[in-house]
């Protein structure tokens, strides 16, 4: 079982807090990912894929802001050639289910605010459980939670 006791106590008390900046366009493109690429994960799946896209604004391999870090292009603009997969699938960035657009809110609160998920932290990638990509083989494995693997790039 995983060791979240914390986590969710801090979740109980950051939910009750006003949202990060609702205004900021960092926070609308970090709930733009979770929605898109995690929205059908638990809370702590959702958290620990914010947590993957603040790491990557924090490495020197990648962007310096969240919106950059989302949007990131392989090369050059190219279906299936993004970061992260949801920005280049072809299909518009419309968020219909209000529920799960309500919970990805407050998960991308508690990340800004510096809340992480213990056991995949300093993550900078991670998959579906369903593909295999090509990067792996250069990455050190971190964890696995819901459908998602995490992975650092810097050992």
């Amino acid at each position: 079982m995983y060791k979240y006791i914390l986590l969710i106590l801090l979740t109980m008390l950051f939910i009750a807090s006003a949202s990060y900046a609702e205004d900021n366009e960092e926070y609308h493109c970090l709930v733009e990912a979770i929605y898109f690429e995690a929205r059908s994960e638990s809370k702590i799946g959702q958290l620990a894929v914010a947590n993957v896209i603040l790491e990557r604004v924090r490495h020197e391999d990648h962007p310096d802001t969240i919106c950059k870090v989302v949007h990131e292009w392989k090369y050059y603009p190219q279906l299936h050639r993004c970061s992260f997969s949801y920005y280049c699938d072809g299909k518009k960035e419309i968020m219909y289910e209000k529920e799960s657009l309500s919970n990805v809110m407050h998960i991308a609160t508690l990340a800004l605010k510096g809340a992480v998920v213990e056991d995949v932290w300093g993550s900078t990638h991670y998959h579906s459980r369903h593909v295999e990509p090509y990067w792996t083989t250069d990455m050190f494995y971190i964890g696995l939670i819901g459908e998602h693997l995490f992975y650092d790039s810097t050992h």
